[in-house]
């Protein structure tokens, strides 16, 4: 295989036969939704023109590209982590089992994985870990315009359920809009428990039912002694 990269990937193997995917993750972030990942084999005889890291793209190019890349590309795969399990195995194990999904799931299976970041999920293939590889490598920047366009519409589609929340304007991000509509509704079955500012509000929350039952308790046992109280009058002719 010709290194297509001199200087930044020097080691890579030198095989005809090397089939090389890129990945990357969209939505480590966000206080809400799953994490998304993606993987995507290009075609080298048909260039995709505009590659480069989602995050710099505006919007409209990303819608775009992403169905460009999903008809010319020579495999693609989209795969994701829930909440319950960014919750259970922590954002970055839960990036890594999207990434490792979205590889696994490619209908041609490549033998070289370029991930983008400082470090890799554990595959039965080989990979190697690339910082700012979103913006260096077209596999990579493919796999981010997947990852972030499929992330999004997943936000777009929870607003529908929970439109309280405005999950199409923030995508879950940490806005001031979304923590001001977090601390008002509480957390939907969509956000993320474990992480900081969802917790916060889960507690609060939690204190504020507690201290409404135990006012309720008390009422309770007001109104009793009062109730006994009158009973007691009554019978001893007590009211005029």
């Amino acid at each position: 295989m010709k290194n297509q990269h001199p200087g930044l990937f020097d080691d890579l193997p030198e095989s005809a036969d090397e089939i090389i995917c890129g990945v990357d993750e969209a939505g480590r972030g966000p206080l809400a939704g799953p994490v998304f990942a993606a993987a995507v084999i290009l075609d080298v005889s048909r260039p995709i023109a505009g590659l480069r890291d989602s995050k710099k793209l505006t919007e409209a190019k990303r819608d775009l590209l992403a169905p460009l890349i999903k008809a010319q590309a020579l495999a693609w795969a989209i795969a994701e982590a829930s909440e319950e399990e960014i919750d259970k195995l922590n954002i970055l194990q839960a990036s890594m089992l999207a990434m490792r999904r979205a590889v696994e799931a490619l209908k041609t299976v490549p033998t070289l994985a370029l991930i983008d970041g400082n470090r890799c999920p554990v595959m039965k293939i080989q990979s190697i870990a690339v910082i700012g590889g979103d913006d260096k490598v077209d596999a990579i920047s493919a796999a981010s315009i997947l990852a972030k366009t499929a992330r999004d519409a997943a936000l777009v589609a929870l607003h529908a359920k929970y439109p309280h929340y405005c999950f199409d304007q923030h995508k879950g991000y940490g806005t001031a809009l979304h923590l001001e509509r977090l601390r008002e509704h509480g957390a939907s079955p969509v956000h993320r428990r474990s992480f900081a500012p969802v917790r916060e509000v889960l507690e609060l929350h939690a204190l504020r039912n507690g201290v409404v039952v135990e006012t309720v308790k008390v009422v309770k046992v007001e109104q009793t002694a009062q109730t006994a109280q009158t009973m007691d009058l009554l019978a001893a002719g007590g009211f005029a």
